[in-house]
C-alpha cells in the first residue's frame, strides 16, 4: 500500500541516519550548506529513538544504510563510486555495500537451491562453499559441479527480499507524491515517474531468469570486444531464485594495491572501463547498468571481467544518436550544436531561447577542458547543471535515467583507478567512431534500406489496407462490390511496384 503510513518509514530513515551518526557525516561529505545540515539534524534529532541501531561494528554511514534496507544500500553503492563527491574516506566505507554485506546462512541458501532446481546441493555439486560475496539482493557461493568438475559461482536471492524492497519502494512513492504536492516546481523532475522506473528495474533484478538472459545477450554483443570477458551461464543450474555461472578469477577492480602488486596498469584500466561502457551504450544500446567495483575483476591476462547482470540498460537507436551528438558537441566544444540537439529531441521546451541555452551549456563544459580531473569539482559542476535544467524547464527523461546513473558510476570507477583521468579525452575516440558510422550519408542510406525493407514486407497487404480505408472514408454506403475491381487492380499494381522497388533498393545498397 502507498498510504500515509509510509510517513513513519521516512521519519525512521532520518532517525536512523541521526542515531547512527551518519546524518552529519553524509551532509559534510556532500558539502551541504550549513542551514541545510542544521535543519535536517534539528528535524531528525527528536525522533532518533525511532531509528534502527544497526551493526555498531560498522562505520556510521554503512551501518545506517545497511539497517534501512536494500533500496538504501543501492543508493550507498552509487555513492561509493564517487569519492570526488563524498570524499575518499566515506567512499571507501561505503564500498563494503557492494559485495561485503552480512550474508544469510548457507543452510538457507542450500534449501533455496534445492527448491528451485528440484535436486539437492549434494546431488549437483561436489563442493559448495560458505558465501564469498553478499550484496543487497543476493549472495554468491563458490561451487564445483559434480557432472564436469568445473568451478562455478552460484548466486542465490536473499530470503524475503521481494517484501523488503516493496516496503522501501512504497515509502519512496509516498515521498515523491509529498514532494510534488509541496513543491510544484519539482514536478518537471517527475519524481513519481522516477520511482516507477526504479521499481521496474528492481523487480526485474529479483528474477534471476531475466538476469541469465541478459548475461547471454550481453555476451553475444561483446564477444569481439578486446580486453573484456564475461563468464558463461549454466542454464541447467539456473532458475528464478538461483543463477549459476562459470567462476571468474581475478583481482577486484576496487583493490588498487592488489592491482599494482599484480602489475596491472591502472591508467589503462580506467580508460578501458569508460570506453567499454560507451561502446556498449552507443553501439549496442544494451549496457551493464551496475558497473561498480564490486561487479568487476581484472583477470591475469589483463581482461576486465564483468558479472552480476541484474540491472541492464537499454536505449533505442534514436536516443543513442541524440546522446552521441550531445557528447560529441561537448567534446568539440560546439555548445550551439549541443543546444540544438536538446531542442530537436524535445528535451527543452521550444519556447526557450537556444542561444541562451548554449551559453549556459558553455558554462558547464568549459571548466572541464584544459584541466586535470583532480582540479574539477564534480559536485559544483553537477549542481550548476541542475540549475541550468531548472532554468530552462527541462523534464526528467526516464528513458535516460539508467544511462545517466551508470555514466556517473563508471566515471567514479575510472577516477578510483586514475584520479587524473579526463573523461572527455577518453570518450572522444569512441564517440567519434559512432558518429562516423551512424550519422551521415552512409547512415542515411542504411536507414533508407531498412525503410524499404519494411515497405517490401507490407507490399502484398497494401492493396487491401488502402482499399479498406477508401471504403470507410470515401465510398457511399451500398456501393456494389463488383464496381471495386478497378481499384483492386490499381492498388495491386502499386503494391507490386513498392515491393519490387524495395527489393531492388536493398540489392543496390
Amino acid at each position: 500500500m502507498r498510504g500515509p503510513h509510509n510517513l513513519l518509514r521516512l521519519v525512521r530513515t532520518g532517525a536512523t541516519l541521526e542515531r547512527t551518526g551518519a546524518m552529519g557525516l553524509i551532509m559534510a561529505a556532500m558539502d551541504a550548506p550549513p542551514q541545510v545540515r542544521g535543519t535536517m539534524r534539528f528535524l531528525a534529532w527528536p525522533f532518533q529513538w525511532l531509528g534502527y541501531k544497526g551493526d555498531k561494528s560498522m562505520p556510521p554511514a554503512t551501518r545506517a544504510l545497511t539497517a534501512l534496507g536494500p533500496a538504501y544500500i543501492k543508493f550507498g553503492q552509487i555513492l561509493s563510486t564517487r569519492p570526488d563527491l563524498v570524499g575518499e574516506e566515506l567512499a571507501t566505507q561505503l564500498r563494503v555495500l557492494q559485495d561485503k554485506l552480512p550474508p544469510f546462512p548457507t543452510k538457507l541458501a542450500k534449501q533455496s537451491v534445492a527448491s528451485e532446481l528440484g535436486r539437492s546441493v549434494d546431488d549437483l555439486f561436489d563442493e559448495f562453499s560458505e558465501p564469498v560475496a553478499a550484496a543487497s539482493i543476493a549472495q554468491v557461493h563458490r561451487a564445483r559441479m559434480r557432472a564436469t568438475g568445473d568451478e562455478v559461482a552460484v548466486k542465490v536471492l536473499r530470503p524475503g527480499i521481494e517484501k523488503a524492497f516493496r516496503k522501501d519502494i512504497d515509502a519512496f512513492y509516498f515521498a515523491a507524491r509529498i514532494v510534488e504536492l509541496l513543491s510544484p516546481s519539482s514536478r518537471r523532475l517527475r519524481p513519481t515517474d522516477v520511482i516507477a522506473h526504479f521499481e521496474g528495474v528492481v523487480m526485474g533484478e529479483l528474477d534471476l531468469r531475466l538476469e541469465s538472459a541478459s548475461a547471454s545477450e550481453f555476451a553475444a554483443n561483446t564477444g569481439d570486444d578486446e580486453g573484456f570477458a564475461l563468464p558463461n551461464v549454466q542454464w541447467h543450474l539456473s532458475g528464478r531464485r538461483v543463477m549459476t555461472m562459470d567462476w571468474a578469477d581475478g583481482v577486484p577492480l576496487g583493490d588498487n594495491a592488489a592491482l599494482d602488486a599484480a602489475g596491472h596498469n591502472r591508467v589503462q584500466l580506467g580508460e578501458r572501463v569508460l570506453q567499454l561502457f560507451l561502446s556498449h551504450a552507443l553501439r549496442d544500446g544494451f549496457f551493464h547498468a551496475d558497473m561498480h567495483q564490486g561487479n568487476l575483476k581484472v583477470a591475469t591476462n589483463g581482461n576486465i571481467v564483468a558479472y552480476d547482470f541484474g540491472i541492464m540498460g537499454h536505449i533505442d537507436e534514436y536516443t543513442r544518436r541524440v546522446y552521441a551528438e550531445i557528447l560529441y558537441g561537448f567534446i568539440k566544444r560546439d555548445y550551439r550544436r549541443v543546444a540544438e540537439v536538446h531542442f530537436e529531441a524535445g528535451y527543452v521546451p521550444a519556447d526557450r531561447d537556444v542561444d541562451e541555452f548554449a551559453r549556459a551549456l558553455r558554462a558547464v563544459g568549459e571548466p572541464i577542458f584544459g584541466m586535470d580531473a583532480s582540479k574539477i569539482s564534480m559536485g559544483s559542476l553537477l549542481s550548476y547543471l541542475f540549475e541550468v535544467t531548472e532554468r530552462f524547464g527541462m523534464e526528467t527523461r526516464t528513458e535516460l535515467i539508467l544511462l545517466q546513473r551508470t555514466m556517473v558510476v563508471v566515471e567514479g570507477v575510472a577516477r578510483s583507478l586514475n584520479p587524473d583521468i579526463n573523461i572527455w579525452t577518453v570518450a572522444k575516440p569512441v564517440v567519434e567512431n559512432y558518429i562516423k558510422e551512424n550519422i551521415g550519408p552512409a547512415a542515411a542510406l542504411r536507414d533508407l534500406g531498412r525503410t524499404l525493407n519494411v515497405l517490401s514486407r507490407y507490399g502484398p497487404r497494401l492493396p487491401v489496407i488502402v482499399e479498406n480505408a477508401l471504403i470507410r472514408h470515401s465510398m457511399p454506403k451500398g456501393t456494389p462490390a463488383a464496381s471495386k475491381w478497378p481499384g483492386r487492380l490499381l492498388w495491386g499494381l502499386l503494391g507490386v511496384a513498392v515491393g519490387g522497388g524495395a527489393v531492388l533498393g536493398l540489392n543496390l545498397l
